[in-house]
């Protein structure tokens, strides 16, 4: 079976079809134009440069484009990065998809659907229980396939609603060690804390951000919907500020994005299962393609820290 573009190792050769995932043109500090690409396939994805770039380069090479591309991985501050020596965009004859050159969960939709509607049917809050199922239902085609983000953490298709999934796990572990733990708040939370990434981001295909998501984004846009949801249903009451509370407070801090910090019990617990989570996914991503014994490349989101894996 052929490797995957993270799984080579430095100096191997690189000679096939990859998913351009982002395209963003810079200037060299000696004003030489260049575009840096971010490339992928199933195994995940790969930085990489085109310098000397005209024009018309940026237009060829633009984001959801399939290319063919020869070239070397190579190490560049502790991250691998593909160099780039030929590349070209695929052929119509060459029969290539998207869909087979992107990464996605291992469970299906449908899986991902009935897993999270378990814990649905366990609220026992007639208000909340109503209000997370308006909201799913509203977006759900969406929530079971649009990533979790552009970078770092369930960045793929069918990504948000696995780390939603994962999420509502460790929330029952931790509801049944802290009984004093409101269930139905601590679920819904989960559940509802980054629908706005349905808005907020363009879809699983080269996804960005959109115009929406760059001046409001996911947690105020979220807010809204609650409150829009409550108003619909005819729903007044605790409970809906308790919601648009956990969702503004699920960043833990105002210089990580959170309007509020958490003041709630189930809104500081939802705050550290969801960094786990997102954390053990870069994990376990840059531990998979790290042999035994070796330090891993450099995670951006993690400090900056390479990790060893043990040959135990």
């Amino acid at each position: 079976m052929t490797k995957g573009i993270t799984q080579r190792a430095v100096g191997e050769t690189v000679d096939e079809f990859l998913l351009i995932k982002q395209s963003v043109k810079g200037v060299t500090t000696t004003g030489n134009p260049f575009i840096s690409l971010v490339l992928q396939d199933k195994s995940g994805d790969i930085e990489a440069k085109l310098w000397d770039t005209k024009d018309e380069q940026e237009k060829i090479f633009a984001a959801e484009t399939i290319v063919r591309v020869g070239g070397e991985i190579h190490n560049y501050r502790g991250k691998n990065q593909l160099r780039i020596k030929s590349i070209r965009p695929a052929k119509p004859e060459e029969n290539q998809s998207i869909s087979d050159l992107m990464p996605s969960s291992e469970k299906s939709t449908d899986e991902l659907l009935e897993e999270v509607m378990k814990y649905l049917f366990e609220m026992e809050n007639p208000q909340i229980q109503r209000i997370t199922r308006f909201m799913l239902k509203k977006y759900q085609q969406q929530f079971l396939t649009f990533p979790a983000a552009t970078r770092n953490h369930h960045d793929y298709v069918s990504g948000l609603a696995d780390h939603v999934v994962s999420m509502l796990k460790l929330g029952k572990a931790l509801v049944e060690i802290y009984p004093g733990l409101n269930k139905d708040l601590l679920f819904a939370g989960i559940i509802l804390h980054d629908i706005g990434k349905v808005i907020e981001l363009s879809g699983p295909i080269a996804t960005t951000y959109t115009v929406e998501g760059n001046l409001i984004g996911h947690i105020s846009i979220m807010v809204t919907e609650v409150a829009k949801a409550a108003e619909e249903l005819e729903i007044e009451g605790e409970e809906v500020m308790l919601l648009q509370h956990i969702i503004l407070s699920h960043h833990g801090k105002e210089e990580w994005g959170s309007p509020k910090k958490p003041m709630l019990k189930e809104a500081e617990i939802l705050h550290y299962i969801d960094n786990i989570d997102a954390k053990m996914m870069m994990l376990d991503r840059v531990l998979g393609k790290t042999k035994e014994g070796e330090f891993s490349e450099r995670v951006f989101a993690l400090d900056n820290r390479s990790f060893y894996k043990p040959k135990i």
